[in-house]
């Protein structure tokens, strides 16, 4: 799904009173409040849905596909997600 895609769904459940901009709005600012909480609190928890939280990959050696050489990689941090009870049993 596409961010349109879901702008729309959105605009399609709220009815003809809420704009299609206005939903725009709202899931910009939706995204921008989930990045700031995982940043600052290095977790965002919605019941029901699952767990974002900050992941840190340790150091590591790769490979550089084109020489063949190995190359020393360095840690980094990602964003995990750890999907709840509920909706993980429902992708069965």
């Amino acid at each position: 799904m596409t961010k349109a895609e879901l702008i729309d769904r959105v605009s399609k459940d709220a009815g003809p009173t809420i704009s299609k901009k206005m939903v725009g709005s709202l899931v910009e600012s939706i995204f921008e409040h989930l990045h700031k909480a995982i940043k600052k609190d290095k977790r965002f928890t919605y019941p029901g849905f699952g767990t974002f939280a900050v992941k840190k990959r340790n150091a590591r050696k790769g490979r550089n596909p084109k020489t063949g050489e190995v190359i020393m990689i360095a840690p980094t941090k990602t964003v995990a997600f750890k999907p709840a009870p509920n909706f993980k049993a429902s992708l069965k």
